[in-house]
């Protein structure tokens, strides 16, 4: 498959993905404990493998991120959101590297209307005269060791797929180097805006289009109450069925991205989801949560094991998925 196919495969997709699709419990999000992860890693393993090929979708409990450390990311970001706009603005996103404020600029082409939030991205090379510091203290110093705290737990998580694809041990942690000028995993911080009770929200609104991610493994944090969050794996998507996931204080929800999907000669599944709007009696106010997208850094080259798809750098992929994305 050519590069330009490919790409416009997955733009496909995602295009015939805007509609509102019928909701089913029927799937089951499964919980993996990663308690005493050395000794039982060959029981994760198992367990992280048989989620991921199935849904692409799975959750972790038991991680190793302290509660506290979690709740304080969310207090942060809390913070943050509450600057004035004109602050937030001073810390821009800039083009292309995926680090600073955004606000209603994410447009998704299963849609096309902006999904109704605010994010701040954290991407270490390029944060240069974008951190708050001057109104919130003690913010990049914090977010900083949350980041990797995250990027952490996203290689252990993705040490147990390399096993499983006859990869080297620390190959992902390699590949993903917070030292390297290369590096180019995020954090994102995200604010889903409150809803006004006498507001009527179009049928082609959402708080996040659906969409599936360009990265290798999406760890997302979520708040007690706030939910929206619906999946449909996309082995599944002509039939637009979508599952709720039940947010919580103490639970990772992750997925896989369209680049391990690639990485694992499509072994790996990566899967559709969206924010869904408040519907008649649901929940108006506003909705947090964040994101660590764990992206390969730029210069490293992207091959499976069965070289099904070219070779291809890390920053080549993503830069195509994204101009795909505009190809309409």
């Amino acid at each position: 498959m050519t590069e330009t196919s490919y790409s416009l495969a997955e733009l496909a997709k995602e295009t015939h993905m805007g509609g509102a699709g019928t909701e089913t419990s029927a799937r089951e999000i499964r919980r993996i404990d990663l308690s005493d992860f050395d000794a039982r890693k060959a029981e994760i393993t198992e367990e992280l493998w048989a989620a991921a090929t199935d849904i692409g979708f799975f959750q972790l409990v038991h991680h190793g991120i302290e509660q506290s450390v979690v709740d304080g990311a969310f207090a942060d970001a809390e913070r943050f959101f509450a600057l004035p706009e004109e602050t937030k603005a001073r810390h821009a996103l800039k083009k292309g590297l995926n680090a600073g404020w955004e606000s209603m600029t994410q447009v998704r082409p299963s849609i096309g209307t902006p999904d109704q939030k605010e994010s701040y991205q954290l991407t270490r090379p390029h944060m240069d005269g974008l951190w708050p510091d001057g109104a919130l203290p003690g913010f990049q110093e914090r977010t900083l060791a949350f980041e990797a705290r995250c990027r952490e737990l996203a290689m252990r998580v993705l040490s147990c797929f390399a096993d499983k694809l006859g990869l080297p041990d620390g190959f992902f942690a390699r590949a993903h180097d917070p030292a390297s000028e290369q590096y180019q995993s995020t954090l994102r911080m995200l604010h889903y805006f409150a809803v006004p009770e006498d507001v009527e929200i179009p049928a082609d609104v959402w708080r996040a289009g659906a969409h599936t991610d360009f990265d290798c493994l999406t760890l997302l944090f979520q708040r007690d109450g706030q939910g929206g969050l619906q999946v449909c794996p996309g082995k599944e998507a002509a039939a637009q069925e979508w599952t709720s996931v039940e947010p919580a204080d103490t639970v990772i929800t992750c997925n896989i991205g369209d680049m391990l999907t690639r990485w694992s000669d499509d072994r790996l599944p990566s899967n559709f989801h969206r924010v869904k709007s408040p519907g008649p009696g649901d929940d108006r106010s506003a909705r947090y949560s964040i994101a660590f997208f764990a992206q390969a850094d730029r210069d490293v080259v992207i091959e499976g094991p069965a070289g099904r798809y070219p070779p291809i750098t890390a920053a080549d992929y993503i830069q195509r998925r994204i101009a795909a994305n505009f190809a309409r």
